[in-house]
């Protein structure tokens, strides 16, 4: 079910209704009726798809029982450790605290450390299962080929269930946080199960912590105007991005990147950056609707990006471009590996690592991976030259200075690029397209008109951000621009968003 759908503009004023003014009094009751919201909801898609999502979470609420009831040196080992300082990497942190590495007591399998690998296990078997085996089979095929021999794979039709990658991360960061000792098990199954399946932000995101976002489910919640206000004004700003930027520039990206080939240069280079906002207005629409529903019925959810295209360097892009992401491989990979407390050359293997898996976490595809390794040879050069905490806040000038634009053109310049092979069906589509802006003929055959809708929602957007910057909602000051400018914004979906050719969220299919 699509945030843009009717189906969805129906079911959720149903479900808040139902939430608030019929199960409100009793919290197991309330728990279970969003736990059956948000089961309709991914079944929406295909019905089999809840068999995957209900025996991960039985698993991991297994796992955390039992992990909550086994006494294990990890604690006595971890009591009197100190804790890594993983700021020197420049990675986001969500609550601005340290984090203890995932330390693996030497010496035999102790129980608690076999409940742990049953978790990792069990949802990385999953994973991997339904989004990679394919690809692997494949990939050695080829490889096969390539020495000279004949090999013939035998594949699945395997149907990649929605959002299996961020309902996967979500789940074991609770069976490590247990394992760390960072929080307890919860006993409250009705809880966890809603946790996992919460359906604002179940197949895109944000990827909430279990420490963060399940304590939100085991007590009483009330209804606060405030919070319900933030949250209609950020699904509308998320509408917006969705259905006026994101959709509108995919009607011109799409058949631009299918026939490369024939484009001149000016299209391929017009292609390359409407997607990169198509997939900014796309993803952080998403998480813009997720935040802001999850708000209606009381919870708060983690902010997912602030701005990413007005950063400085690659280092403050990925302080800023789906943070949940970043920050859930810095401490769950980054920061066991050792993060920047080792050697410069084992600190930059650890950061190649998690570029690298963060890419192919994206699908399964060697794009991805090209995708990861653009960006991790931007940021290494940074922390090389301890250049990559140079910008932590966030400016405040309205005007920003010359060398601040162009630090931003270049940063924006280079994700750009990288994005060409994140979209493309091929390393080998992508070193064309990226050929073809040089190469072909730069302006035959382009015609400005054709992407002025796409180019205006794009500066409306832009413009809007650079004001608001700093701020999760669109926070107009005064009450006449405030209608004024909410009227502005809803008048602006209405007539000019893509809703008679609707377009998948991108990240769905991750």
């Amino acid at each position: 079910m699509l945030f843009n759908s009717f189906e969805f503009l129906i079911i959720l004023p149903l479900v808040f209704l139902g939430y608030w003014f019929v199960f409100q009094k009793n919290l197991k009751f309330q728990n279970a009726f969003i736990l059956l919201a948000s089961y309709v909801f991914y079944g929406w898609w295909d019905w089999r798809f809840l068999a995957l999502i209900v025996a991960s979470s039985a698993v991991d609420y297994w796992c955390g029982l039992k992990l909550s009831t086994v006494d294990s040196p990890q604690s006595t080992a971890n009591s009197g450790s100190s804790r890594i300082n993983y700021s020197k990497a420049g990675f986001q942190n969500p609550d601005s605290t340290t984090v203890q590495p995932l330390t693996v007591v030497s010496g035999p399998l102790t129980k608690k450390k076999l409940y742990l690998t049953l978790s990792l296990v069990f949802n990385l078997g999953l994973l991997g299962f339904f989004k990679y085996f394919n690809f692997f089979i494949e990939s050695a095929t080829d490889f096969i080929n390539l020495l000279g021999f004949q090999a013939h794979p035998s594949t699945l039709n395997l149907i990649l269930p929605v959002g299996i990658s961020f309902y996967t991360f979500q789940t074991m960061s609770y069976t490590i946080d247990v394992y760390r000792g960072k929080m307890e098990a919860t006993k409250d199954p009705v809880a966890f199960f809603s946790y996992v399946a919460f359906f604002p932000q179940l197949v895109a995101g944000p990827i909430e912590r279990a420490s963060h976002l399940l304590p939100q489910f085991l007590k009483k919640r009330e209804f606060e105007y405030q919070q319900g206000s933030d949250g209609m004004k950020l699904i509308l700003w998320g509408l917006f991005k969705k259905v006026v930027v994101a959709d509108n520039c995919a009607l011109m990206v799409n058949p631009i990147f299918e026939n490369y080939q024939t484009a001149s240069g000016l299209e391929l280079a017009m292609g390359a950056i409407l997607f990169s906002f198509q997939i900014y207005g796309d993803f952080s629409g998403y998480s813009d609707i997720a935040i802001g529903t999850a708000k209606l019925f009381g919870f708060d959810l983690m902010t997912n990006f602030r701005t990413p295209y007005f950063s400085r360097d690659i280092a403050e892009f990925w302080r800023r471009w789906h943070i949940s992401l970043s920050t859930w491989f810095r401490d769950y990979v980054y920061i066991p590996l050792g993060g920047s407390q080792v050697s410069r050359a084992k600190a930059i293997r650890n950061i190649l690592i998690v570029f690298l898996v963060s890419g192919f976490w994206h699908g399964a595809n060697w794009t991805f991976i090209a995708w990861g390794a653009i960006h991790a040879a931007l940021f290494v050069p940074l922390f090389i030259f301890e250049k990559n905490r140079t910008y932590l806040n966030e400016g405040r000038h309205l005007i920003p200075s010359v060398g601040e634009v162009f630090q931003m053109f270049l940063t924006f310049s280079l994700v750009t690029l990288a994005w060409v092979f994140f979209r493309a069906a091929s390393i080998g589509d992508a070193i064309g397209y990226l050929n073809g802006i040089i190469s072909h003929s730069f302006s035959e055959g382009f015609r400005l008109s054709l992407y002025s809708l796409s180019l205006a929602a794009v500066g409306m957007m832009l413009a809007f951000e650079w004001i608001f910057r700093g701020k999760q909602i669109l926070a107009f000051q005064f009450p006449t621009l405030r209608y004024v400018g909410y009227a502005g914004v809803v008048m602006t979906i209405l007539f000019f968003g893509a809703f008679f050719n609707p377009q998948d969220f991108i990240y769905f299919q991750f």
